[in-house]
């Protein structure tokens, strides 16, 4: 079983994600979370997966994406939004992020981008991807 801890300002996308993710059968969310909840949400679950919202007006994803690397080194990161821009991509990549996941993804494909990453695996949008280099 694969434990994913969700954090996200917004109640609703938490829930979802939470519903998709469950009914893949091999993940479960441990934990959902607000910026100012995350730490503990990830210190007190221990998930193998955390994915991350980028913008929360309590703390930025960034931030505490920083802090994680520095409390719990070995669990991927993926960085959640709706914001695709090339700098998000490699602002989260330099700052430790394991993979950048748009809120755009369907539904479908969301439980193997986690097994992706629990996997140690990247995950990147493709049209981030895409015939560039985002370093």
């Amino acid at each position: 079983m694969i434990r994913v801890v969700v954090v996200d300002d917004e109640a609703l996308v938490r829930t979802g994600l939470e519903l998709i993710l469950n009914a893949a059968g091999d993940v479960r969310v441990v934990a959902t979370a607000t910026g100012a909840e995350a730490m503990a949400a990830v210190t007190g679950h221990r998930p193998d997966v955390v994915l991350l919202d980028i913008r929360m007006p309590d703390v930025d994803g960034l931030t505490i994406l920083r802090q994680l690397r520095e409390t719990t080194p070995q669990t991927p990161v993926a960085i959640l939004t709706t914001f695709g821009s090339d700098s998000y991509v490699v602002k989260a990549l330099r700052s430790g992020a394991a993979g950048f996941i748009l809120k755009d993804t369907r539904p479908e494909q969301l439980a193997q981008l986690v097994r992706t990453l629990a996997a140690g695996g990247v995950v990147l949008p493709p049209r981030s991807a895409r015939g560039r280099t985002v370093w």
